[in-house]
């Protein structure tokens, strides 16, 4: 998935770079993704160190400036195109991707992040129900069946109590949603559009909802990590600009190994290794914040895991 996250854009990423003539390396291409996700894994943990004292709107507004500002600076040099072939569609796709992100990074500051992950990878399960119900392909047995396991894996992470039940926590799943649209949405109207290109719109609109936040949200006050998603404009500190900094770096790490990866690799054996962000995610959330996984969680992530994996296989082996 390309979260590029972000977490954001790993699905347009698999899209562009299978067609790649480069000779297969399966254990680079293994490496390289697992190293991505360890990025993504401890820079994504990073979020709560500024969720006190600062606000959703304006770590997407700084955040995406300073990744738009390196991509611009590559396409100088030659590294990539920025004007897409088609502006309608691509902005149509960021505009659910980022749109993921959004509800993703606002709920890192609510839910443990083990929770907000596993949210987000249910997204190949919608991916298989929005292939069948709006554009007519036909999936087989297996594929149902793990689209069946993985919602079952969904619920055992999230763990809705009926007597007391918080839609919070039900949101990562929203994100997963939003971010399976902008996946078929990659495939189905972004053709031929280039890594950077996709990316740079991605964050074009992160910012763009960063800098509406910022007007329209009040300031709030800072020192609860709960009032991130509904703060606007916050003061600055040497040490927020910092930590803004250091997950930009990261996102675009991330960002550069996985499209590597999926250079030197299979779409169908790289993708497998995608689940690991499920396990770095946590080990940086038990070392950083003391976070742990019930018993009951591990298993919901091994099951959403297990799904994405079948799904990743079958469809490519079935060109769907």
């Amino acid at each position: 998935m390309l979260r590029l996250c972000d977490f954001a854009n790993g699905e347009n990423i698999k899209a562009i770079t299978q067609m790649s003539t480069q000779t297969v390396q399966p254990g680079r291409a293994a490496l390289m993704i697992l190293a991505g996700m360890m990025t993504l894994g401890l820079t994504d943990n990073f979020v709560p160190f500024v969720t006190p004292d600062s606000s959703l709107s304006q770590f997407h507004l700084i955040r995406g400036g300073m990744v738009i500002a390196a991509l611009v600076i590559a396409a100088r040099f030659g590294v990539g195109a920025l004007w897409p072939q088609n502006p309608m569609a691509v902005l149509g796709r960021s505009l659910f991707t980022a749109g993921a992100m959004v509800i993703y990074f606002g709920c890192l500051a609510l839910l443990p992040i083990g929770v907000v992950v596993a949210g987000l990878f249910t997204a190949p399960l919608f991916v298989v129900l929005i292939s069948v119900l709006f554009q007519g392909k036909r999936v087989g047995p297996m594929r149902w069946m793990a689209v069946v396991v993985g919602f079952v894996g969904a619920l055992l992470v999230i763990r809705p109590d009926p007597a007391a039940l918080d839609l919070v926590a039900f949101l990562p799943v929203c994100a997963g949603l939003l971010y399976a649209i902008g996946a078929v949405a990659t495939r189905a109207w972004c053709e031929g559009e280039g890594t950077a290109t996709l990316t740079v719109w991605f964050f074009g609109l992160l910012t763009l909802f960063g800098a509406v936040g910022v007007l329209v949200l009040p300031a709030g006050n800072g020192g609860d990590p709960a009032g991130f998603p509904l703060r606007g404009w916050m003061p600055l500190t040497p040490t927020l600009i910092g930590w803004y900094v250091a997950q930009a770096i990261g996102a675009l790490i991330g960002i550069v190994l996985i499209f590597r990866g999926y250079q030197l690799g299979e779409a169908s054996f790289v993708a497998v290794f995608e689940y690991s962000l499920l396990i770095f995610a946590s080990f940086w959330a038990y070392i950083l914040w003391g976070q742990t996984v019930p018993a009951l969680g591990l298993l919901g992530m091994a099951l959403i895991a297990m799904a994405g994996i079948v799904i990743a296989i079958r469809s490519q082996r079935d060109g769907a």
